[in-house]
């Protein structure tokens, strides 16, 4: 069985609380060798660090989730920053803007944007993007730092072959998660079209629950199902989705 690797989890919110050590388990025997945790915010950093000191299985990135970027978001970014300071992260994430819920505090949204790319082209990390109803947006931010080594993921895909060409130019990958099994979402649609070359494979857990178990809390044993989904939809083996999207994180997650 080939290795997958989950890029996005949020493992360490008090939904797994009960059951982490069975939950990852099951993820082992799904082939699962790796699992990336991204940062939300102050509130979570601590439980995320200590989830990856106790399975060693999962890697952190240090950063502040759009949806965090309030009144306070000084102090969140300074709270971030800390911790990049104080220990190694595999990347910058997840980072970016969020236009779905509430615009109050777009401009600030922006300004973390930016400062984490700072960061991250710092400290030589890639960046994870939460891009939800702001696709374009981020693509435009990127576009600032065209000349420079910036690379990463863009979590959650679930934009037009257009956006994706757009990602794809400015050299970043496309995170491919439980949307993909959604009827109505065209994510499949895209993502028939696209070369193994440009995607990786995330849960977001425990959110995005993939069909067939939508409805209940996702786990990173479901990347199995989105590995599955692929496959069948590029008319090629689960093991060269696999073998392919692996390396694609290696390769993006090693330079760092």
């Amino acid at each position: 069985m080939h290795k997958l690797i989950d890029t996005h989890a949020h493992l360490y919110l008090s939904d797994f609380e009960s059951d982490s050590a069975e939950m990852l388990e099951r993820a082992k025997a799904e082939g699962i060798g790796q699992i990336y945790l991204p940062a939300i915010d102050a509130d979570t950093h601590n439980a995320m660090i200590q989830f990856e000191k106790n399975y060693p299985i999962c890697k952190s990135m240090m950063g502040v989730h759009p949806c965090s970027v309030k009144a306070n978001y000084q102090e969140e970014l300074d709270c971030a920053r800390e911790w990049l300071e104080k220990r190694p992260f595999i990347a910058v994430g997840e980072i970016g803007l969020d236009f779905y819920w509430d615009q109050t505090f777009e401009k600030e949204q922006y300004i973390a944007f930016r400062t984490q790319i700072e960061w991250a082209l710092e400290k030589k990390l890639p960046i994870v993007i939460h891009s939800r109803q702001s696709t374009l947006a981020c693509i435009e931010v990127l576009k600032e730092y065209k000349h420079t080594t910036l690379e990463g993921i863009f979590h959650c895909f679930s934009g037009s072959l257009e956006e994706a060409h757009a990602i794809i130019k400015h050299g970043f990958l496309l995170g491919i998660g439980g949307v993909l099994t959604y009827k109505n979402a065209g994510v499949a649609a895209v993502v028939a079209q696209l070369s193994l070359d440009h995607l990786v494979l995330e849960t977001d857990a425990p959110y995005l629950t993939p069909v067939p178990h939508r409805g209940k809390r996702n786990e990173s044993a479901n990347i199995k199902i989105i590995a599955e989904k692929i496959a069948a939809l590029k008319g090629v083996s689960i093991e060269e989705v696999a073998e392919i999207t692996t390396r694609n994180v290696e390769m993006l997650f090693e330079k760092s």
